[in-house]
Parts: structure tokens; C-alpha cells; sequence
């Protein structure tokens, strides 16, 4: 019995319903399409599919069956594109969309060292801090940086995102420093609008969790907007530590509230689920997260 064709039947049998549409998209007769079902019946020692004369279904064992076939099957063809994609330089369009932040201060290097890597390969990069749709929109990859909902689609850890409380010297100077959570309160906020969390911030430290709903001044959906305000003394931001980097190094901002965190964010790769992941997108994300899971923040 060949086991594969047993398998491809089966299941194209359970998806149309029907052994002779079966048949028609296996390129096979309908009396073959039945053998192999019947084989692979045979060999199991088990009846898979109910039979009437207008219809064929799966009984409790033939959908446990079918699910694990389909499985089975989807890595033997992954196994033969591997191989034969190997065989040829990746190449075609790859559209990629990532934050704007990210976008300007990390990904450009990253990019240019893929694209010196792959140099077939077209990418086809827009930067937004909008969230499209990477169906709709037809990305190959989204590159996101949250707390991810549930979703359909398949999405692949990068990195952790730390993110800090900080405020230019200035501020601190005219309005005082926080030391607990609970001080926030009393200060003026420049809150990301795009978290799930809405303006709440969380906070944690030995004493435990703290929600904070702080008074805020701005909210905008782009941290390095809110950085660049709270360098100006305008208010205490609750942003990412790649964005803020440069101005804690030169001063112009300091870290507060240093005995408590906030729930990291994370990098996360998001693609459409296919039965086979095309080469160029899985290099895409094999390299960055090469590039950024070893320790980029």
C-alpha cells in the first residue's frame, strides 16, 4: 500500500465530501480514490468514513484521523519545498511593516544586512504606527510591538521590549520626584494611546502591583513624539528603553521610579497561517530574530 497516496486521498475525500470530486482534483479515477480509501481502512483495522450514496462524512475516528493526516502531510510537502527552495537563491517581493520607531532606530541596519545577505530578494518596507491589517493589506510580515489579542494569525516572539518611567531634570526640579506609584497621581502624563491597557499604567515592584490612571497632557500613538515632549519638561513618560536610550545616556532625561516595572512589551513577528511558510518570509524572521533575540531592548 502506498501510504502517502492513501493519506492525500483520504483527505481530499473528507475536505470535497466526495470521491468522485476527490477524483477529479486528485487527477485520479473514482474506483482508485476508493481503493486507496479502502486500504488505508484495511490497514487500520478501523472504519474512518460514513458512506451514503449522496454524501460522504467522517465518524469520530476518521475526523481524529483526519486532523493528525492533514498534519502529516502538510510536513512531508514542507520537507520537499525546504529542499527544492534550497536548491535556489530566495528571491521575489517581500512586504514587511513595522512600527515607525522601531522602523527608524533599529530596523534600517537590520535591513540593509538582509538585503546584502538575500540581494534576490525586493523588500518592500512601510513603517506606520497604524494598525493595519496584515491580511488586508497584504504584508507578508507585520512586525509588532504589544500585547497581542488572539488572533488568527501566527505570531512569532522576537524580543522583550522594556519600557521605563522617566522626565527631563527640569520637570523633576519644578514639580518634585516620585517615589512611589501613587505619586504619579499628581503629575502630568504623556501616555501612549495605542496599548490595550489604554492610559493605565501598570507598575510593579516588592509591594506588589499598582494601576495608575494618570492625569495626562498628551497622548500620541509614536514614543519618540512623547520622548522628545518629555525632554522639553512637559510631563513624566512611560516609553520603551531603545527610545529613550539616547537622552538618559546624555542626561536629558532620568530613569524614576527605578524599584518598580512595567510589564515588558514585545517584538513579535506576525504572519498570515499557511500550510507552508515561503522561504523568503521564514529567512526574514530566522534573521531578525538572530539579529535582535540575543539582548537588543
Amino acid at each position: 500500500m502506498d501510504k502517502v497516496a492513501s493519506l492525500r486521498a483520504f483527505v481530499k475525500v473528507v475536505e470535497t465530501g466526495s470521491f468522485a470530486e476527490a477524483g477529479r482534483q486528485l487527477r485520479l479515477s473514482r474506483s482508485a480514490v476508493s481503493k486507496y480509501v479502502a486500504e488505508l481502512e484495511e490497514s487500520l483495522g478501523v472504519q474512518l468514513l460514513n458512506r451514503t450514496t449522496r454524501h460522504v462524512s467522517t465518524n469520530e475516528s476518521g475526523q481524529m484521523y483526519f486532523e493528525r493526516a492533514l498534519s502529516i502531510l502538510s510536513e512531508i510537502d514542507a520537507a520537499d519545498q525546504a529542499v527544492s527552495q534550497a536548491q535556489s537563491a530566495p528571491h521575489g517581493l517581500l512586504r514587511v511593516n513595522a512600527p515607525m520607531s522601531f522602523g527608524t532606530l533599529r530596523l534600517g541596519p537590520a535591513v540593509a544586512d538582509f538585503m546584502r545577505k538575500y540581494p534576490k530578494i525586493q523588500l518592500q518596507l512601510v513603517l506606520s504606527d497604524d494598525l493595519l491589517d496584515p491580511v488586508q493589506d497584504g504584508f507578508d510580515v507585520t512586525l509588532r510591538i504589544a500585547e497581542l489579542e488572539s488572533s488568527s494569525l501566527i505570531a512569532r516572539r522576537i524580543v522583550p521590549i522594556d519600557r521605563i518611567v522617566c522626565a527631563s531634570p527640569d520637570y523633576l526640579a519644578e514639580h518634585g520626584t516620585p517615589t512611589h506609584p501613587r505619586d504619579l497621581r499628581e503629575h502630568v502624563a504623556l501616555t501612549y494611546g495605542f496599548l490595550l491597557t489604554g492610559n493605565q499604567w501598570k507598575l510593579t515592584g516588592a509591594d506588589g502591583d499598582h494601576w495608575i490612571q494618570p492625569s495626562w497632557s498628551l497622548c500620541a500613538n509614536n514614543a519618540e513624539v512623547l520622548r522628545d515632549v518629555a525632554v522639553k519638561g512637559h510631563g513624566i513618560a512611560l516609553i520603551p528603553t531603545f527610545i529613550a536610550g539616547d537622552a538618559l545616556h546624555t542626561g536629558a532625561l532620568k530613569t524614576i521610579l527605578s524599584d518598580y516595572h512595567a510589564p515588558p512589551l514585545t517584538l513579535y513577528a506576525i504572519y498570515p497561517p499557511t500550510r507552508h511558510l515561503s522561504v523568503k518570509v521564514r529567512l526574514f524572521i530566522d534573521f531578525l530574530v538572530e539579529r535582535f533575540g540575543a539582548g537588543a531592548d
